[in-house]
């Protein structure tokens, strides 16, 4: 099968009315690919879990197929990537994500698997001390070539995306809306420069309007494809506190700028610190020590040096050295699924392994190996 037919099918099952994304997972999980899917027998399909008479005999109607081709068609026109979470090019950070879109539109250079990134978000109503504490944070986290990821929205979103064209930082913009309509117009010209050295990502498909229900999903996006998440200024509700929300759902790293005692744009911040939702942002150190950033190299250069002896471990704990040997650190859901070994399982299997002594756990529910 060509890799147009095949993307044909997968934009195909986005179309389908009522089909969302944790189910499109387990139909190309139960038919083996998104042609399948549509091939699969109507008796078939209805023994998949969930899926009812309805909604099968909506997965026989070939038309979306139609649709699904002009999508394809204004990709090529428009220059955008149409990214399925089967592709390798779509960002590993959100495949382990139950809820993650499975189909992204993505326009840019940037490479969506960069080994550190940041999600940096506020309020739309920034003040100065706002806008100068994110334009410090990206000047200050551009030493160590990280992904800034923001919402291209009015206020702290908008001064971190144009920091990061003024520092030379890749930075991505993620869209509640089209990729051919940018929100709010006036950041065009922005949206535009980022595409040269980062770029604009959406789940929504060719001409969606901004809507109130999509900036939620888009939140999620943000904070899911982020290593960690901090918000500079936000009031105690609003789009920043749900980003915020999502990251700790994901078991994501959150700082939060404290802010000014009786300000709005400040109680936002103030209550995820006093929450234990988010660590308190002092400055660049705190994320780079608690990501363990400014010990790479140093891991990296061991690692390459060291051999393990697997013929100690089982096949399961094999797995997982091998995949730590190999990345250095990884996040306790990446390993969960690149192992294919069950959460509760692969919990037991960290926690015995740090007792006898081979790995060690970081803050953030990671781990690497300990030499």
């Amino acid at each position: 099968m060509s890799t147009t037919q095949e993307k044909l099918y997968q934009i195909a099952l986005t179309l389908i009315p009522k089909v969302g994304d944790v189910l499109i997972r387990q139909l190309v999980s139960y038919c083996g690919s998104a042609e399948q899917v549509f091939k699969t027998p109507l008796p078939k399909l209805l023994k998949i879990p969930n899926i009812g008479k309805t909604l099968a005999t909506n997965l026989q109607d070939k038309s979306v197929l139609e649709n699904a081709w002009k999508i394809i068609q204004e990709a090529d026109k428009q220059q955008v990537e149409l990214l399925f979470y089967t592709d390798k090019n779509y960002p590993n950070r959100l495949k382990t994500l139950y809820d993650s879109p499975v189909l992204l539109y993505y326009k840019g250079k940037a490479d969506l698997n960069i080994h550190k990134t940041i999600a940096i978000v506020g309020t739309r109503q920034s003040t100065e001390y706002g806008k100068q504490i994110t334009e410090q944070i990206v000047e200050g986290f551009s030493s160590i070539n990280p992904l800034i990821i923001s919402g291209l929205a009015y206020g702290i979103d908008i001064v971190a995306h144009k920091s990061c064209l003024k520092n030379n930082v890749p930075t991505i913009g993620v869209m509640a809306s089209g990729i051919d309509l940018i929100y709010p117009y006036q950041h065009k010209n922005t949206s535009i420069q980022m595409q040269e050295m980062g770029g604009i990502l959406t789940e929504q498909t060719f001409g969606t309007q901004p809507d109130p229900r999509f900036f939620p999903q888009r939140n999620r996006i943000i904070a899911g494809m982020a290593d960690v998440t901090i918000v500079v200024e936000a009031a105690v509700k609003g789009g920043a506190l749900i980003t915020a929300e999502y990251a700790n759902n994901y078991h994501r790293d959150v700082f939060a700028v404290p802010g000014q005692l009786g300000k709005s744009f400040s109680e936002g911040c103030n209550k995820l610190i006093k929450e234990n939702k988010a660590q308190i942002f002092t400055g660049i150190k705190d994320v780079v020590e608690a990501l363990n950033w400014d010990l790479e190299g140093q891991d990296k250069k061991v690692t390459q040096e060291t051999s393990i002896d697997f013929s100690r471990f089982t096949e399961e704990e094999s797995q997982v050295m091998a995949l730590l040997h190999k990345n250095q650190e990884m996040h306790i859901d990446d390993l969960a699924w690149q192992s294919q070994i069950s959460m509760s399982k692969i919990s037991s299997l960290l926690l015995n392994l740090e007792f006898q002594g081979f790995i060690k756990s970081l803050v953030g529910k990671k781990y690497k190996i300990s030499y």
